[in-house]
């Protein structure tokens, strides 16, 4: 069979079995989670396996310390796979909601009712727990899903993937087993192929670095819903609990640099930047950051005793573009809070943006003109995920302005249709 022969029958499957999900009950479909999350606490040790596998591939292909922290399942891990499912199952279920209802003139009711979207398909990098949680999310709002891990993480993803197709067979006899595919090659080529298959495929949305997500967009023939990337803007106002601001703008940085709503720029305003930057370098450097500086916080930061002088470098313009991934952080002095909101409108990604203040009316300019998917009032960009907002387990994030945009969680994986009940009206 050629690749697009194979896809096709990927998304034949999958249109196939995302019409027996839509016959399934609420109860159906969290009996079959629960038993997915047991399934995975109890088969840990098989998971570990497959991803010690990927692990040392990875090790050996040479990747960064920040993208073997993403693929790696530890304890912790395992567990939060578990948890996410049964968040997922504790969940209402998006399908079937009333979302709107009106009676015409003529006798003609008519209801806006929500429904699956159908076949999505989910292409993402190095983290597996994503396997779970799209698959989770895309089955408790009825939709059938096709998996396409990156080649860093195939044995964690078929490992995962497996052990829920497993439970559910057992929970709910009958269940239609390709509800849930992972796309078995590794090959590129099939991406284009299977997001070519329009009979069949839905929507997709691609998780990762801005080079797939360009890539999975320009060659797409179905509808993508995605962000590029994720330059995230923390802002320190001269009205700041200067505290609050360093444990915020550390834990926006180093909790887990690799992430898309990590920060990858601090802006710091003038008047407390000289007391401010010194701090927070010291407690970044601990973790092995680099700072990418503008003149001013360059000239601060060597002044600073004790901090490592080769970890201090100017930013060039395109530093602040630019999306790290890892132990870097751009720096930059503005003036006020007007400075600190032109620079995100011209270098971020309208991702995610924090403003750390005391200042209410400071803060509130902030909130209303930075045009970012999540804006945030002392608090860390971090908390921009699907699991935080009490989504259950995360789809994806959108920074698109049609459709979903944010976070997204069952909800947004739901389309809808009108429904029209007459007495036999015909129209004049």
């Amino acid at each position: 069979m050629t690749l697009l022969e194979q896809m096709t029958v990927l998304g034949q499957k999958a249109k196939a079995a995302s019409r027996a999900l839509a016959q399934l009950t609420a109860s159906d479909k969290n009996r079959v989670l629960l038993a997915m999350a047991e399934a995975i606490e109890a088969s840990r040790p098989a998971i570990q396996g497959a991803n010690a596998i990927d692990m040392e591939n990875g090790a050996k292909a040479g990747l960064s310390a920040a993208m073997l922290d993403r693929l790696n399942l530890n304890d912790k891990r395992v567990a939060a796979i578990a948890t996410g499912l049964r968040e997922v199952a504790a969940l209402p279920d998006p399908t079937g909601k009333l979302l709107d209802e009106r009676l015409r003139p003529n006798g003609l009711k008519l209801r806006k009712v929500s429904v699956p979207i159908g076949v999505i398909v989910i292409i993402y990098e190095s983290r597996p727990n994503v396997t779970a949680d799209a698959a989770s999310l895309c089955f408790k709002s009825g939709n059938a899903t096709i998996l396409r891990g990156g080649k860093e993480a195939i044995y964690s993803n078929q490992a995962i993937a497996r052990i829920m197709l497993d439970a559910a067979v057992k929970t709910l006899p009958g269940f239609p087993v390709d509800a849930i595919q992972v796309v078995p090659t590794t090959d590129r080529e099939a991406i284009p192929a299977l997001l070519s298959l329009t009979q069949y495929v839905d929507l997709c949305m691609p998780r990762g670095g801005e080079s797939l997500i360009r890539a999975v967009t320009e060659c797409s023939k179905v509808p993508v819903i995605k962000h590029y990337k994720g330059v995230c803007h923390t802002y320190v106002d001269r009205e700041a609990d200067l505290k609050m601001a360093e444990e915020i703008a550390f834990n926006a940085k180093c909790q887990r640099p690799a992430v898309c709503n990590a920060m990858e720029t601090l802006l710091i305003d003038s008047p407390v930047a000289a007391k401010f930057l010194p701090a927070i370098a010291a407690a970044m450097a601990k973790h092995g950051v680099e700072f990418r500086c503008d003149e001013i916080s360059e000239s601060i930061l060597a002044a600073a005793p004790g901090l490592d002088r080769s970890m201090i470098k100017r930013a060039r313009d395109t530093d602040f573009f630019t999306e790290y991934n890892d132990y870097i952080l751009n720096l930059r002095v503005v003036d006020g809070v007007g400075q600190a909101i032109d620079h995100i409108a011209t270098y971020g990604s309208a991702h995610s943006d924090a403003i750390v203040t005391g200042n209410e009316t400071t803060a509130q300019r902030f909130l209303a003109e930075i045009d970012s998917a999540t804006v945030y009032w002392n608090a860390s960009t971090r908390f921009t995920d699907g699991g935080e907002f009490g989504m259950g387990a995360e789809i994806g994030i959108s920074t698109d302005k049609i459709g979903a945009r944010g976070p997204m969680g069952l909800d947004e994986l739901t389309s809808y249709k009108w429904i029209g009940i007459g007495t036999g009206q015909v129209r004049a």
